[in-house]
């Protein structure tokens, strides 16, 4: 399966993968990545940089929205083979390494397993390596306070709920939000599209998720990139405010 490689901005390109989604940000012949899809998605994730012009080595660092497996598949790959440093929010570092994990177990999961899509979803995800642990052995905090002196210039910005160094990447020149699991547009779990929370079994706290996307309302943008979901385009505040409407 060859994922889906879509340019949506200048020097912004937003990846399907199997079930999730991945961002790079090019500039020149460096690249940023965002996220790293499954375990099982590693040969995607070196197609599309390949589609995009430019190669596993020209990657100037992995960032992670949040250490969930689905999204630190390969980080780790990167870092080993090609000296990549993975940047995370601080509160976030840890959870990268495994010291703990907070993500949904897999008695959640049976105790959702009635709900549509959630059987399949799993069924996914274990076949995608979303059960094998995938730490990063050295993952660093964001480097600087503020934009990122990497390719697309990107901002962290917290945003707490999922999980606790969940953080968004704001790009103001460029009137982008790289989402991650702060907001999706779609979820083989969910029945809603367009901007939503995901189900609350994938929250770690769904009070601060909620409240995070007021954080998000506060960005200026008009293209909504996320981890789950075809990119939402329209004012970022008017997103986060329709996910937060959904989710009361």
């Amino acid at each position: 399966m060859r994922a889906d490689v879509r340019q949506v901005a200048d020097g912004i390109h937003l990846v399907h993968g199997s079930n999730t989604n991945w961002v790079i940000l090019t500039e020149g012949d460096e690249l940023t990545l965002v996220d790293t899809g499954y375990l099982g998605d590693r040969q995607q994730v070196l197609d599309s940089l390949t589609a995009v012009g430019g190669a596993p080595e020209a990657v100037a660092a992995v960032l992670i929205t949040h250490a969930h497996n689905d999204h630190l598949g390969s980080a780790e790959y990167l870092r080993c083979t090609y000296g990549t440093p993975v940047y995370l929010h601080e509160a976030e570092v840890p959870h990268a390494r495994r010291e703990f994990l907070q993500q949904v177990t897999v008695g959640q999961i049976a105790r959702n397993g009635w709900r549509p899509g959630v059987l399949p979803w799993a069924l996914h995800a274990l076949r995608s390596g979303g059960m094998t642990d995938v730490p990063v052995a050295a993952p660093e905090p964001f480097p600087v306070p503020g934009a990122l002196d990497l390719p697309g210039r990107p901002v962290p910005v917290h945003t707490p709920g999922h999980t606790d160094g969940h953080a968004v990447f704001h790009l103001p020149h460029a009137g982008v939000v790289i989402a991650g699991d702060a907001i999706a547009t779609a979820h083989p779990t969910s029945r809603i599209s367009g901007p939503h929370l995901l189900p609350d079994m994938f929250q770690h706290e769904r009070a601060r998720a909620v409240a995070s996307l007021d954080v998000i309302a506060a960005l200026e943008g008009d293209l909504l990139l996320p981890g789950h979901g075809p990119e939402h385009r329209g004012p970022i505040r008017e997103a986060a405010l329709q996910a937060k409407e959904r989710a009361l």
